[in-house]
């Protein structure tokens, strides 16, 4: 049995009649009515999926029979895969919360289409750098479904060998024992087969490659193999593959291969979204942005604080949505308008501390730092909140950070176990922690896991380490 459900699209006109019949004026009328979190309101009225529980809640309060809302009477049973959903790829970080950059998809794919066989993507964690590879994935059909290798995991190895032989096998090439101890024949075999064959290959987290620091920055890979790997792609003649990399910081010898090969290859940096697509991206998790409102100008204002940083105002629509606010927007500021102006003004003095040339925008090291600061010091007033008003929620999110990628549902709620937590109230946890948008699911290998983004991660192993101190 599916963990979640979606009303149809057959009946969306239906469940708007029903609120108006039952005289909820708006979905954070509702939301308030049912004390649950107004995203979650905004997706069962969207026809995104919402768990089971809160879909036969929801659909009690309007009235409908919840069964009845999942399908049309044409349609194939909800929980019968067919054939294009098996074939569908899976996405780690593109969702319905995507909004805009259409016109960077746009030119993205036409150099990628045409003579660009090497996209760097790179920006501060949590701006979209893979949601928008994904996205890039999607308009590249005619490279077949993307090969995908994430560096940010621990249980695989990152030097090139072992990367090699796993894409090589990936690819449907054997790979013997003794080949994977001779790096220059799998390096050969790699190219030659990416250069003969149209592959999209979408690379995550390319800066656990490289050597340095976080003060001075990371530059050279720590397994030279990689740079000689993506200088072959750029150097030979023909070259029929496609490879997205991410990035938090930009490799310096990619930089040195990319201006000797400028036709070969890209870099893309990936900074916050416009102030249209900061409304966008609030209307999509449910809240009002209609001018003629009087939480308008807030939330416009909360967009610019955070220069249109995805995560973080993903985050703050979720807390807004959530208990006590459900969906006022002018009871969040009136609470917490000082750190929102705080963050104003800190933005405000670093640009004018700082003139940004054309070149400066390779110098993603001073960059991140200033936005990373205020985002994380926004992030640590989260946990603060949820750690005094969600306090099951505030320990499953610290001790889920152990995790560095995705694992299933019950690997995080076993950690409850020892808080003397039930599964009911475990439940509540999980749920008050994915309204905040403080925890990422997907479906990986027909299993439904969770994962922290990375900016979430390490704010939360440090409270990780607090726990001991809790009443």
């Amino acid at each position: 049995m599916p963990r979640s459900v979606c009303v149809h699209p057959d009946h969306r006109q239906t469940v708007a009649l029903a609120l108006e019949r039952n005289r909820f004026l708006t979905q954070g009328d509702l939301a308030a009515h049912l004390e649950i979190a107004l995203s979650t309101v905004s997706n069962f009225c969207r026809g995104v999926k919402v768990s089971i529980a809160k879909f036969e809640e929801i659909s009690e309060a309007l009235g409908l029979e919840p069964r009845s809302l999942m399908q049309s009477p044409d349609s194939p049973p909800v929980d019968s895969p067919t054939d294009d959903a098996a074939l569908a790829p899976t996405f780690f970080a593109y969702d319905d919360g995507w909004v805009g950059r259409e016109a960077l998809v746009n030119d993205l794919v036409t150099q990628i289409q045409g003579s660009c066989r090497l996209l760097m993507i790179t920006g501060i964690a949590g701006v979209g750098k893979t949601a928008l590879a994904e996205r890039l994935s999607l308009e590249l059909s005619e490279f077949g479904l993307p090969l995908r290798e994430n560096f940010d995991t621990q249980d695989q190895s990152s030097d090139f060998g072992s990367f090699a032989a796993r894409l090589l096998e990936k690819l449907g090439q054997v790979v013997t024992p003794s080949d994977r101890t001779d790096m220059p024949q799998l390096l050969t075999r790699l190219v030659q087969y990416l250069q003969t064959h149209r592959r999209l290959i979408l690379i995550d987290s390319l800066e656990e490659l490289l050597r340095g620091n976080e003060q001075e920055g990371w530059s050279e890979f720590e397994d030279e193999a990689f740079g000689q790997f993506f200088q072959q792609i750029l150097s030979t003649e023909t070259f029929q593959s496609r490879l997205i990399l991410t990035s938090q910081e930009l490799p310096s010898q990619l930089l040195a291969f990319g201006s000797r090969y400028r036709n070969f290859w890209a870099a893309q940096l990936v900074t916050g979204l416009p102030p249209v697509e900061q409304l966008a991206l609030f209307e999509k998790t449910g809240l009002d942005i209609r001018a003629e409102t009087d939480g308008y100008a807030y939330l416009t204002r909360i967009g610019q604080a955070y220069e249109g940083h995805p995560l973080a105002l993903r985050i703050i629509a979720g807390e807004i949505g959530s208990r006590p606010f459900f969906g006022d927007v002018i009871a969040y500021w009136n609470r917490y308008s000082p750190e929102i102006e705080a963050v104003e003004t800190a933005i405000a003095e670093a640009a004018a501390g700082q003139m940004l040339g054309a070149e400066d925008k390779w110098r993603l090291d001073r960059f991140t730092r200033t936005l990373r600061r205020n985002v994380r010091l926004r992030l640590e007033q989260t946990f603060q909140r949820l750690r005094r008003d969600a306090k099951f929620a505030y320990i499953l999110l610290c001790e889920a950070a152990v995790y560095r990628c995705a694992v299933p549902e019950d690997w995080w709620l076993s950690h409850l176990e020892y808080w003397d937590c039930d599964e009911d109230m475990g439940q509540q946890a999980l749920d008050a922690l994915k309204d905040r948008f403080l925890v990422e699911d997907a479906i990986s290998d027909g299993t439904y896991t969770l994962r922290q983004h990375t900016l979430i991660r390490s704010v939360s192993l440090e409270h990780l380490d607090q726990l001991d101190e809790l009443p």
